[in-house]
């Protein structure tokens, strides 16, 4: 998915597909009541939202080649089944300037989640939740405290999450089983932050 252009700013792209069929009347005649001929509608096309999303995975040895990067594609599995399309994934070493240039990069005029990975332990390269908070325009606190609670080593990820423009940031860790665990506990939360941010009125 590496490279992929970002496909526009629009984090909720609507699409449509032949849906479920709406609007349809009870059945009468033979397999209804009244005797009448049956009436039916065409199915009608069903409007459906596809949200964005953007994977930064972080790490020295995955960005140098040493090691095969693990966590990005699990990342993006679990989005792609909750109804995300990763429109970009990218790896780049630890480090203040490294991470920093890319969220600001990823975030620029996207509406979307950008989700990092990696660099949010306690290692004295983990420094992916400071570069986040330097580039982050409002927190979100409670998704990150969400995602801490996810699991019984959740309390040792240091991960941020906030807002860059109209995209939504969210450290998770380097594994893959941390990175779905706390990323699980905060995706349904997800479209509904990014219509705020779009913009709409979901409620």
């Amino acid at each position: 998915m590496a490279g992929r252009p970002a496909g526009g700013s629009n984090g909720g792209r609507r699409v449509t597909g032949w849906g479920a069929r709406v609007g349809r009347r009870p059945r009468s005649g033979p397999d209804g009541p009244g005797g009448n001929p049956v009436t039916r509608r065409a199915p009608a096309t069903v409007r459906a939202v596809v949200y964005l999303a953007k994977v930064l995975t972080v790490s020295d040895r995955t960005a140098a080649g040493e090691r095969p990067d693990a966590s990005g594609p699990a990342v993006e599995e679990l989005l792609g089944r909750h109804g995300f399309e990763v429109v970009d994934r990218r790896v780049v070493p630890d480090g203040m300037e490294p991470v920093g240039r890319a969220l600001r990069d990823l975030a620029a005029g996207f509406t979307g989640v950008v989700v990092t990975t990696g660099g949010t332990g306690f290692a004295p390269s983990d420094v992916t939740p400071e570069a986040t908070a330097a580039v982050l325009d409002r927190e979100a606190p409670g998704l990150a405290e969400a995602m801490r609670a996810a699991g019984p080593l959740g309390p040792l990820s240091r991960g941020r999450a906030g807002t860059v423009g109209t995209a939504l940031v969210v450290n998770v860790p380097g594994s893959p089983t941390g990175a779905v665990e706390c990323l699980g506990a905060v995706l349904p939360l997800l479209p509904h932050a990014l219509d705020l941010l779009a913009g709409h009125r979901p409620h």
